[in-house]
């Protein structure tokens, strides 16, 4: 896959390596604003099942 796409970018591998890096920039950006905020409330990072007690001093 990422062969095919390296063969469909236009111009000499400096413009494809630019372009594939905005590539993955794009799709992190994509990832990142709108996948990631949809699933959070999904996602179980943020339920503890640990009991933490402040220590006594």
């Amino acid at each position: 896959m990422y062969h095919l796409i390296w063969r469909i970018l236009p111009g000499p591998w400096p413009a494809k390596l630019v372009m594939a890096l905005g590539l993955i920039a794009g799709a992190v950006a994509l990832l990142w604003f709108v996948a990631f905020p949809w699933a959070d409330p999904y996602l179980p990072f943020n339920d503890s099942t640990l009991d933490v007690e402040s220590p006594e001093s």
